[in-house]
């Protein structure tokens, strides 16, 4: 018996203008089986969470060319 999806999220590589993702979201309502679609603004967090994880690999890439 296989499991049952109820739904899955999407990323976008990089932040887009709200028009341009109105346009991809409206594309994706338009697939059968499709309930909702909605955006979700990027905010503080969003640039936190980015700058640690640049922070991190920096540090790896860091760490690797010392053991070079």
């Amino acid at each position: 018996m296989s499991n049952r999806i109820k739904g899955c999220w999407v990323a976008f590589e990089f932040d887009i203008e709200e028009e341009n993702a109105e346009l991809i979201l409206n594309a994706i309502r338009q697939i059968r089986g499709v309930q909702a679609a909605e955006a979700s603004v990027s905010d503080s967090g969003d640039w936190m969470a980015r700058q640690q994880v640049k922070a991190v690999l920096r540090d790896k890439l860091l760490a690797l060319y010392k053991d070079i």
